[in-house]
Formats: structure tokens, sequence, C-alpha cells
């Protein structure tokens, strides 16, 4: 069914962006990797990455609702691509440095984080409400085809012709997003704030507060940060599970990785139809529900095999979960707050992956790799019972309540 031309312009815009990050993902380390063997500055390429988006996710939220949101999505996206073609530029005449990559990785590490809010905020504008399940379904699914399959792999091939290749397709893909963006219908995505304007401080705790006095967005977003925790424990030690669990290789290591994206490709299919049969809370408690059967099992397994399915089968729920909570704020989120009710939103879970990492390597560590996943499991229930705690009126009742849920809760 087509969503609309608006849609379609949006849709491939995030395609290119995101195609455009599997190359990225996989040809700033090979960068880092010809220039150093020293792995703290290796890894701290990640730390400056993730420290940037935590830095101006807030003050981003703000200037999302501030201005007009198709504006903000080709200006970043054309930013982010002019950012990497300078850098593949003095890569390829012999002048790439560790400190450009740290500069360059920062700048897109912050571009992103606006560029992403952007499109989440835009979409509500883009397609009617009804469709907003099967729109983010359909940018879910591209987003995994392209970031998690065609994406790494051909930016090793790129990599192969030429160290500054990858990064100058990818500069190009984002100038493509860029377009894409710019041809978006402008009736129905200009935005403005009713009030005056304050200090992004002020306007930004506005958000925060319109956040806290929302029952049940207040409760998911609580739950985001948990589930974050959750995702991260076994996630940051699963390299080593990987090989000292399972006895597999780098290869086998990715291979499982592959493998278990096709359960986001799943999920991003039935999720529309399994929330139009199900209603929001049932179809969020039981993807809760899979992701703690998938981590507890995963704390058992000595097979490859078994333990791929059983990641594919996490995946699946991370996907079902997301799709649908995205779909509820974009749907119960006035206009003007949505940037930084996405804001404070993404503030939980980033903390949240934060913590969840060191939680499991000193679980890891200290006790033993099993442990890390029977906690993740454990705390994926408890966000089960919390949801379904938020939605409990709407499962009593009937799967076919949702319409009397978009009439929000705010106690």
């Amino acid at each position: 069914m087509s969503l609309g031309r608006g849609f379609r312009q949006l849709w491939a815009g995030n395609a290119a962006g995101n195609l455009s990050d599997g190359l990225i993902f996989v040809a700033i380390p090979l960068l880092a990797t010809s220039l150093t063997t020293d792995a703290i500055l290796i890894a701290g390429l990640a730390a400056i990455y993730s420290a940037m988006r935590l830095l101006v996710v807030v003050p981003v939220g703000v200037y999302v609702d501030r201005f007009d949101r198709r504006t903000i999505l080709w200006i970043t996206n054309l930013s982010r691509a002019s950012l990497l073609i300078m850098m593949a530029v003095l890569f390829a005449v012999g002048f790439g440095s560790v400190p450009l990559l740290y500069v360059v990785l920062a700048g897109v590490g912050i571009l992103e984080t606006a560029a992403d809010n952007a499109a989440l905020s835009i979409l509500p504008s883009v397609v009617p409400a009804n469709k907003l399940d099967q729109a983010n379904s359909r940018i879910s699914a591209a987003q995994l085809l392209a970031d998690e399959f065609a994406g790494p792999p051909l930016g090793g091939l790129l990599f192969a012709l030429g160290v500054a290749v990858p990064v100058l397709a990818a500069g190009g893909l984002y100038a493509a997003a860029g377009f894409f963006f710019l041809a978006l219908p402008r009736r129905g995505v200009v935005n403005a704030l009713p009030a005056p304007r304050r200090s992004v401080f002020r306007e930004a705790a506005d958000g925060a507060r319109w956040l806290r006095g929302h029952r049940l967005l207040r409760g998911l977003a609580v739950v985001g940060g948990l589930a974050s925790v959750a995702y991260m424990m076994p996630f940051s030690v699963l390299v080593l599970f990987a090989q000292q669990t399972l006895g597999l290789g780098a290869a086998g290591y990715g291979l499982i990785l592959a493998v278990s994206a096709l359960g986001g490709l799943v999920g991003s299919i039935i999720t529309a139809p399994l929330r139009s049969r199900a209603g929001y809370g049932w179809t969020i408690v039981g993807s809760l529900c899979l992701g703690a059967v998938s981590m507890f099992a995963l704390a058992f397994v000595r097979i490859p095999w078994v333990a791929a399915a059983l990641l594919t089968a996490y995946i699946l729920h991370s996907v079902v979960w997301g799709i649908c909570v995205s779909s509820l704020r974009q749907r119960l989120v006035p206009e003007h707050f949505r940037g930084r009710v996405n804001a404070s939103s993404k503030v939980l879970g980033l903390i949240g992956l934060t913590v969840g990492a060191a939680l499991g390597g000193v679980l890891a560590s200290s006790l033993s790799l099993s442990v890390p996943f029977l906690a993740s499991g454990t705390l994926f229930i408890c966000c089960g019972v919390i949801v379904w705690w938020l939605f409990r009126s709407e499962l009593q009742a009937s799967s076919d309540s949702d319409t009397a849920l978009i009439t929000a809760r705010n106690d």
C-alpha cells in the first residue's frame, strides 16, 4: 500500500543514510588501523562518537522543535557528506591522521543525532496517524538491509580498492540522502514553537516536564532505559561469548551476527499486522517476554547454530518493541514537543547503554560469561511487568483498545 510521495522521499533519504552508516561502521576502524595499532586510540573513536551524541541530544531536541525539520534533515546530511568527502580527499593525498578521524567522527555523531531526531519527529507530518506502524516498519526494514547486510561487506570491499574509497562513497550517499530530504513536500513539515523562545535548557526542561507528566510515555521511557541496560550487558561481551563459549573465530562471529539480523527483517514485516490484531500492550509485552526467553536460553547454549537462532529471536523482539514505542510516541506527543520528548527518551537510552556496558564487563569478569545473559533476561522480565502495569486496563478490556489509548492518559 502506497504511503504517498512524501513518505517515499523520506524512506529513500533514510535508506541512503543507513547505507552510508553501514559503510562508515567498517571504514572508520579500518582507517584507524591503517594509522595505528594502539588499542586505546582505536577504542577512543567509539567513545568520542557516543560522548558527542550524549552531549548534544538534549539541545538538539529543542532545535528540532524550533526549526523546519525538513531543513534540518537536508542540512545535516549534506554537512555529513561534506565532512566525509573532505576526509576522503585528505586521506587520498596522504594527510590522513588519527586526530582527523576523531574530529570528523565527533562531527558526524553530532549531525547524526540531529538527523535521527528530525526523521522521527517529521514522520507524523508525512503519513496519517493510522499508517505510522506500517511506515516505521518499512523504515526499519530498509535500515536493517542497508546498515546490517549491505553496508559492512560493501565497506570492506571498497576499502580493498583504496583506503579513501568507502569514505568517499559514504559521503556521496549522505549527499543523495540530503537531496531526497530536500525534495520532501513543504506542506505539513514546517514547524515552529507556539510560545516565545527562551533559553535552550528551559525549553528542553519543558519537554522533559511534558514527558514526566504523561503516565504511559514516561513509563515507556523508563522501560527503554532499562531495556538498554538489558541489551548492552550481554552484547558488550558477546564477542568473548562467541570465542570462549561457542568456540567461534572472527568469521563465525560475523556470520551469527548477520544471521541474527534476519530477525529484524521478520520483525519489521510482522509488527504492523501483529499490533492491529493484538494491540500495542500485548505486542510490547510479548516482545519483551521473547527478549527475556532468548537471553535466558543463551546463558546455557554451547551450540553455535542454536545461539544464532536465539540471537535472531532477540533481534526480532527489539525491532517489534522499537517500532511500537516509536509509533506510540509519534501519535501521542504534540507536534511542538516531539523533538524534545524524543531527546529526553534518548537520554535514558544512552545512559542505559553506558551502564549496561559497564555491568556486562564487571559481571563477566568477576563471575562468568553466562551471568550477563541471565541478568539481561531478568531485567527484560521486569520490563515486561512494568509494561503490563502501564497497559493493564487496555489488556484487561480487549486487544482492540488502541483508539482509547491514543486519546492519551496524562495522569
